[in-house]
């Protein structure tokens, strides 16, 4: 095998999955940095890797250095204990500090850090506080980086390390020892399949019930993820054995332990065909369906409670018109007597069918009878919306139930409950079971809600099918809009939104006099090219939006020519090719790049979807600081899993925010997505503007699609 010796200069890749990187290594008395590959130990930028391995000339990026085994040993020159202790290592050392530091230590940094850090005193604008930080950092990289070699040694990425050791601690090797199994529920960003791996590499018997167990809580949480609240047994069974190969026996012992420590609930229900069937829930989703549920039927049977007298529905129409200066349609008109009459309502319908209109004379008319109103969206940018349509203000429902990370859960709950007689909640399609059941929690029985939403919209990213079981299960008053206003039938987007739902292929206008246009094109590679020119140039000079605070693109899937990630990568460089970069493991973040929360985190008071602009980088202090709906959000390295670019992101993930201009990549390698729902819903997100860039093919094959995959849930079963 042949040797290679050098610094470690850069980093151009790293798999967060097993730690394979493309590095960059300087070569003592060569100008030229050498390409090196291959699965490395966690190196540091500035490191000493003594190689061994073989040189392979590589078809599109030359020669390189495919590494077979690496050492790494920290740097003796002053240039690579500079840029090794100023890479990020250190909370507390940034690239200008470590020049100072080594400036004055020179050779000897490394050993003063180690054993005599109070020297670093003498360092210009180093004081005690920064002292105790750096040695805390030092000694807490030292105890990371054996966690890292483990991990490494067992074909795990280095970059979940530092998530393992925030998490366990000192005792991260003795716990994932112990059972490797528990990284996939207590660790974001790995799975089972990884845990797994883990585990078998440390001798873990492959038919354990241990093992088992994890397996089925994978399996359960993956149907989760797709919406199901539960699974049949057999097919929870079959799907866990693809993935586990095992007796059924084995899962069947697992399952029965999981019971009777009450992780999962085995309930009988029927089939399509009404047979009875035994299905698992986790028990989290089975104790919230249930409640929902009774709450629900509760508070519908409870009169409503608020002193004076009852409202005459008539008079208060007559006098909400006559304030808000409209006339009001005869479908709207029953929308809002029924807001008055009932203690439950949904109202549905589509774009321009009239549901702002009716939101606002139903709150002015609660508002003149001196009833106590709220208003609730399940997103910031939805709550925002409607506060701006209605004149009253909005809150999510996170903020509207005062999650509070010090204490721990929801503020808003049974013991202390919301003061309203009227809830209204908009989006009410993206409401999932458990966001519903901690919202009802809170709800005083003798109050009114009424649920807005779209039906024809894609359903809640968490599991179940909340709005639609509420409807289907014909317990409670719903008013269905379907007609649409003059007003809004001037707009493209109103009126092919209608067509596509119903199954009839838009009108396909190329005029950009039009707020909805098509742009033709069947090769993926130039549809991208169209849509960076789209969002840089075209819609900025016609319409004056801005690329990143007014343009959002919209895509059906996150792989491929024109996923999320290869558009994200393309805007990035095209609209912010100089901001200060840093990577983490696959990712690339600049200053001045858009970006989105993709969990929710309360202990920060963001949320799954909340979009900013990344306005700092701080390398000595280890954060990216993201501007976030009027606030400054501070991001820990370690943390950056939870935001990813956000040029472009999925439709799923735009659900309940609208933009003034919206463009949708649309190409037949989506096929798996082509939805009629996928579409609708991407089309309704442009508030001015919308523009589609794409085949005709994947547009017929979207529109034709109405096949959409039906959710286990029993929700509406358990109403009726």
């Amino acid at each position: 095998m042949a040797e290679l010796r050098g610094q470690l200069e850069r980093i151009t890749y790293e798999s967060e999955e097993n730690g394979y990187l493309v590095a960059k290594i300087k070569i003592p008395g060569s100008s030229e940095l050498v390409t090196a590959v291959g699965n490395m130990t966690s190196p540091v930028i500035g490191e000493i890797l003594c190689m061994q391995g073989e040189w392979l000339q590589h078809p599109k990026f030359g020669k390189q250095f495919k590494v077979e085994t690496c050492q790494c040993s920290v740097p003796d020159s002053r240039h690579g204990i500079e840029k090794y202790i100023g890479s990020g290592l250190i909370r507390g050392i940034g690239p200008a500090m470590a020049k100072r530091i080594v400036g004055i230590f020179k050779e000897k940094t490394l050993d003063i850090i180690d054993t005599d850090i109070a020297q670093l005193a003498t360092v210009p604008g180093i004081g005690k506080q920064r002292i105790e930080m750096i040695a805390s950092a030092w000694k807490q990289q030292k105890e990371i980086r054996s966690v890292m070699i483990f991990l490494q040694s067992h074909g795990v990425g280095s970059s979940y390390a530092a998530k393992i050791f925030k998490r366990y601690g000192n005792r991260s090797i003795e716990i994932i020892s112990d059972n490797p199994y528990r990284l996939a529920h207590d660790i974001s960003g790995i799975g089972f399949l990884t845990a797994d791996k883990i585990a078998r590499k440390m001798g873990f018997d492959e038919n354990s019930v241990l093992r088992a167990e994890a397996g089925i809580l994978f399996t359960l949480n993956q149907l989760s993820s797709q919406g199901h609240v539960y699974c049949p047994l057999d097919e929870l069974v079959t799907e866990t054995n693809k993935l586990l190969n095992v007796e059924a026996g084995i899962l069947h012992t697992a399952i029965q332990n999981m019971q009777m420590a009450n992780n999962v609930v085995i309930e009988q229900l029927l089939d399509s065909d009404l047979n009875p069937q035994e299905c698992v829930f986790l028990f989290g989703y089975h104790f919230s369906e249930v409640q929902v549920a009774n709450m629900l039927l509760s508070i519908q049977k409870t009169p409503k409670a608020f002193a004076g007298e009852p409202m005459n529905a008539a008079v208060a129409i007559k006098d909400a018109q006559k304030q808000l200066s409209i006339q009001l349609a005869p479908k709207q008109l029953e929308a809002i007597r029924a807001g008055i009459e009932n203690k439950i309502l949904v109202i549905t319908g589509g774009p321009g069918t009239g549901k702002t209109t009716i939101t606002k004379s139903i709150l002015q008319i609660y508002a003149n009878a001196s009833r106590r109103v709220l208003l609730t969206a399940p997103t910031g940018r939805a709550a925002k919306r409607m506060s701006e349509a209605t004149g009253f203000a909005a809150k999510t429902i996170h903020r509207l139930l005062e999650f509070n990370h010090i204490k721990g859960g929801f503020q808003r709950n049974e013991d202390n409950q919301l003061n309203c007689d009227l809830l209204v909640i908009d989006e009410a399609s993206m409401v999932d079971l458990l966001l519903m059941y901690h919202l009802l929690k809170a709800i005083p029985r003798g109050a009114t809600i009424i649920m807005i939403g779209d039906i024809n919209q894609l359903p809640s990213v968490g599991a179940g099918s909340v709005l639609k079981d509420i409807i289907k299960s014909e317990k409670f008053r719903v008013v269905e809009l379907n007609e649409i206003f003059r007003q809004a039938k001037q707009s493209a987007i109103v009126v092919n939104a209608h067509r596509i739902i119903h199954g009839e292929m838009p009108f396909c206008s190329n005029s950009e006099r039009d707020n909805l246009f098509f742009l033709f094109e069947d090769d993926p590679e130039n549809v991208l090219e169209k849509i960076l020119d789209m969002v840089k140039r075209r819609i900025p000079a016609k319409f004056k939006y801005s690329p990143l605070a007014d343009i959002q693109v919209l895509t059906p899937m996150n792989r491929g020519n024109v996923g999320t990630n290869a558009i994200n990568g393309a805007l990035q460089n095209a609209l912010n090719p100089d901001g200060f970069e840093i990577s983490r493991g696959e990712k690339r973040f600049r200053v001045g790049d858009k970006v989105m929360q993709i969990r929710n985190n309360y202990d920060k008071d963001v949320f799954n979807g909340d979009i900013g602009i990344i306005v700092d980088i701080d390398v000595e202090e280890q954060t990216i600081i993201v501007h976030m709906d009027g606030k400054n959000i501070h991001y820990d390295f370690s943390e950056t899993d939870e935001i990813v670019l956000a040029y472009a992101i999925s439709i799923h993930k735009s659900q309940g925010s609208e933009y003034p201009a919206v463009v949708i990549p649309l190409v037949t390698t989506h096929y798996v997505m082509l939805q009629r729902n996928l579409l609708y819903t991407a089309i309704t997100r442009g508030k001015n503007l919308v523009v589609v860039v794409g085949s005709r093919k994947a547009l017929a094959i979207a529109v034709k699609n109405n096949k959409i995959m039906q959710r286990n849930s029993w929700l509406h079963m358990r109403l009726r």
